[in-house]
């Protein structure tokens, strides 16, 4: 009878074995955890299509990133909900904005410590819902980067480290890192949507966020979901315009487009763990049909395996509690 000469199960046969030869690792600080704050609510209210995600007021907000940092969350994205929209999406760029307001609030709270992020787009702030102003029926470039570069500026007045642009205009990266270095604002990152594709996965965000267009979609902008080569050269471009990290949205149909992006690129890469992904774990659970601690587990480790060196996840909180629990789950 002849016996194997190598034997890959050795490094499989104890748990401090398989610890030693992993190749893949997640750390708490490398996920990033989006969150909601809407304007003129006396409490949080839960997103129904979110389990266990809420738009927040300012206090619960700043209960919910206390609650983070003690598990080592390492950053936090703020979305916010505005009282009132316009054409414009003025409030977008007022001082006394929503999430102008959340971010100084948490840096009165918690100082320089936490990361603090500010999405930057339109779509939560129009009438209409569209990531930019309107002419006639078209989302109109140029004029949109105009109104970027304001709200860039504002969100770093309020202590915003990062500006992430998500609107996928061309040129945008470029246009708010004159902005924010015309201003004096020299050492604020951009963390660049690079590749955002028009995706069925966002259907829970747009409850959550109130950000459905009230006409038309987004696939004259966002990009299709059958093309790589775009992604690589949408992120290759906003690298040259200054973008600090690079951004594929959503995840998990995407993990060929991470690595890709990874592979040509020399800045970080992120990926975003989007809101459908999110609601088909959390449904799945709820009804007994997967283990939701393995999938998860799963899940951030593919995403990081693509090659994605960050990860905004809704589940940034409960994974980073249960990170140093991990080997007990396989």
């Amino acid at each position: 009878m002849s016996f194997p000469t190598e034997r890959p199960r050795r490094l499989r046969s104890r748990p401090a074995l398989r610890r030693l030869s992993r190749e893949t690792q997640i750390a708490p600080q490398d996920l990033i955890y989006p969150l909601f704050v809407r304007d003129a609510i006396d409490e949080p209210r839960p997103i129904e299509a979110m389990p266990g995600q809420q738009q927040h007021t300012l206090d619960s907000l700043t209960r919910e990133v206390e609650a983070a940092i003690r598990v080592g969350v390492g950053g936090f994205v703020l979305f916010g909900i505005p009282e009132q929209k316009d054409a414009q999406g003025s409030a977008a760029w007022a001082d006394d904005g929503i999430v102008q307001r959340a971010l100084r609030q948490l840096r009165d709270a918690f100082g320089a410590d936490p990361l603090l992020a500010a999405d930057l787009c339109l779509c939560e702030y129009t009438d209409h819902g569209h990531c930019g102003v309107l002419q006639g029926d078209i989302v109109a470039n140029d004029p949109t980067l105009e109104i970027y570069q304001r709200i860039a500026v504002s969100q770093a007045a309020a202590g915003a480290d990062v500006i992430a642009p998500s609107g996928m205009m061309d040129g945008q990266v470029g246009a708010i890192r004159a902005a924010l270095d015309g201003a004096g604002y020299t050492d604020r990152a951009i963390l660049a949507y690079a590749a955002k594709y028009a995706s069925a996965f966002y259907g829970p965000f747009r409850e959550a966020a109130g950000s459905a267009p009230r006409f038309g979609d987004r696939r004259g902008y966002q990009m299709d979901s059958a093309n790589v080569r775009e992604a690589v050269r949408e992120a290759r471009l906003d690298v040259a315009e200054g973008a600090d990290i690079v951004m594929v949205k959503p995840a998990l149909a995407f993990l060929d487009v991470i690595r890709a992006v990874a592979q040509a690129t020399d800045v970080p890469v992120a990926a975003y763990n989007v809101s459908g992904e999110y609601a088909m774990v959390k449904a799945a659970a709820a009804n007994g049909w997967i283990d939701e601690r393995r999938v998860l587990r799963e899940i951030l480790l593919g995403i990081r395996r693509a090659g994605a060196q960050m990860i905004l996840t809704y589940h940034a909180k409960e994974a980073a509690a249960d990170i140093p629990c991990w080997d007990e789950i396989g």
